[in-house]
């Protein structure tokens, strides 16, 4: 099975978080890096973006 690819949009649906919100945490180190799938597009595995949401504690 295929791992899908989640463009930015789709992260941002998901996690309800902006995509300055994501930067920074990204350059914090709290949320995945994107891979890069050209010179000009990223996107996040969607078992990683799974994985995070599970690992974050319930509000």
């Amino acid at each position: 099975m295929h791992d899908k690819i989640l463009r930015q949009k789709e992260v941002q649906t998901i996690t309800g978080l902006s995509r300055s919100t994501i930067y920074r945490h990204i350059e914090a180190g709290t949320f995945p890096a994107p891979v890069k799938l050209t010179e000009r597009l990223i996107g996040w595995h969607y078992s990683t973006i799974s994985d995070w949401l599970a690992s974050r504690p319930e509000a």
